[in-house]
Formats: structure tokens, C-alpha cells, sequence
């Protein structure tokens, strides 16, 4: 019989950011870039870190986005674990950038939150009026290829955002394919596991979408967008008043 070598694969952990609020008390919109994680995404972060410790996970690299949402993520996990690491800041992999709400008619803000992650997305198609799929495809992959492409390291853990999750997630899920499925549920402070060879397109996806505080997900049966958009309209029906 020929001897069969098992293939060598380094796991890439993914996670979303904890949970933030996008509006204040008051029904304002709080700036994206600026947001803090709030107390449910505060427990999200530690949650994910104890599991990672409980299951002794050593991480040789931690990187983020850069938006304070995913470096706090980030540090509560490590905080968990007890690694000492700084975390690499990656701005390729910021969230898909909207664009301004108030240039878009009503119907196509309703589309705009509803529809945007609807099954594969085309290319096109942009997000809240800013940019496009395609657009966030074209700075996310690169970022990926250079990642494989460092052999330095085993374990990563990769702090992002619901959108490029849902690309990442798509680009394994097609073995390395430019897609967009939009809808991958990535809950705040979930985590992903994925597996890399040497090939580019050997790809393994352990786990998706799995959330320490929830794992089945019993109380959720929205989606993100759509629950950004209660909160936009209650956010609208306040400042028309």
C-alpha cells in the first residue's frame, strides 16, 4: 500500500466584534469609526476568550481591522487567554463602507438595509449606497493571499466585521472563489474556525457562527440588517419630530 501523508493545515480563527451600539439614547447615530463595544459586547469578547482558554488555544498572531471595536475585542479576549500580544492592525480589512442615507430616496433605504445580503450578491451591489461588493472584495482577498503567504505562523485569530466575514467566509466556503453569501449569520463576538494548506485552494471549514454566550441562537431569529433598521427608523422618527 502507498504511504498516505495527512495533510499539514494552520487554522485561521475568525471572529465578528463584540457587540456595539449605533445609537444613543437619544435616537442619534453614533459614528461607526468611533464606536465602543457596550456591556453585551463586553461579556461577547471575555466569553470567546474563555473558551479559547478553556480549550487552551495559543495564538501566534492576533490581527484587526483597527476600528476600536475590534482592537477591544481583541484585548478582552487576550486578557482571557493571558497571551501577551499586540494586535496587527489590517485597515484592508475595515467594515464594507455605507454612504449617506439621506441621499437615497425612502424605498431605497428600505432596500438598502433588506435586501443588500440577500442569497449571493452580485458584484454591483452596494452597500447602503457606498461601497460595493465588489469594491470590498477586491481590498479583502489580497489581505488573505498575504496572510497564507507568511509560513511563519500556526494559529491566527482575525477580529472583523459582519461584512467581511461574509466575504472571507464565502472565499473559503468556494475553495479559495470570489463570492459574496450574504446570508452567513455572523452574530457580534461569534467565532469561525477555517483551515488553510499550501494550496490556495485548500480551504476547511470547521465552524461558522459559533457564539460562546449562545451557541444554538435561541433568542435570535433577525438578522443584523434588519435589526439596524428598527433602529434607524426609530432614530428617523425622532429627529422628524
Amino acid at each position: 500500500m502507498p504511504r498516505y501523508e495527512l495533510p499539514k493545515r494552520r487554522r485561521i480563527f475568525l471572529m465578528r466584534h463584540g457587540d456595539v451600539t449605533y445609537f444613543d439614547d437619544t435616537g442619534r447615530a453614533i459614528d461607526p469609526e468611533s464606536v465602543p463595544l457596550n456591556e453585551r459586547g463586553r461579556d461577547e469578547a471575555s466569553a470567546a476568550g474563555r473558551e479559547f482558554a478553556d480549550q487552551r488555544v495559543h495564538f501566534d498572531r492576533v490581527i484587526v481591522s483597527g476600528l476600536p471595536r475590534t482592537i477591544e475585542t481583541a484585548r478582552r479576549v487576550l486578557a482571557e487567554t493571558g497571551q501577551s500580544i499586540e494586535p496587527e492592525i489590517w485597515p484592508e480589512w475595515q467594515e464594507i463602507r455605507g454612504g449617506k442615507l439621506k441621499e437615497l430616496t425612502t424605498r431605497d433605504v428600505e432596500r438598502a438595509f433588506l435586501s443588500v445580503f440577500d442569497g449571493v450578491v452580485p458584484e454591483d451591489t452596494r452597500f447602503l449606497g457606498g461601497e460595493s461588493i465588489g469594491e470590498l472584495l477586491d481590498r479583502v482577498l489580497p489581505a488573505v493571499a498575504r496572510l497564507r503567504g507568511d509560513a511563519t505562523w500556526d494559529t491566527v485569530l482575525l477580529v472583523l466585521h459582519g461584512g467581511v466575514n461574509r466575504a472571507l467566509l464565502s472565499h473559503a466556503i468556494t475553495a479559495g472563489g470570489r463570492a459574496f453569501y450574504g446570508h452567513l449569520s455572523q452574530a457580534t463576538g461569534c467565532i469561525n474556525a477555517l483551515d488553510i494548506g499550501d494550496k490556495p485552494g485548500d480551504w476547511v471549514v470547521h465552524a461558522i457562527n459559533h457564539s460562546p454566550p449562545s451557541p444554538l441562537h435561541t433568542g435570535v431569529r433577525n438578522t443584523t440588517m434588519e435589526l439596524l433598521y428598527a433602529q434607524y427608523l426609530r432614530y428617523k422618527a425622532d429627529d422628524d419630530k
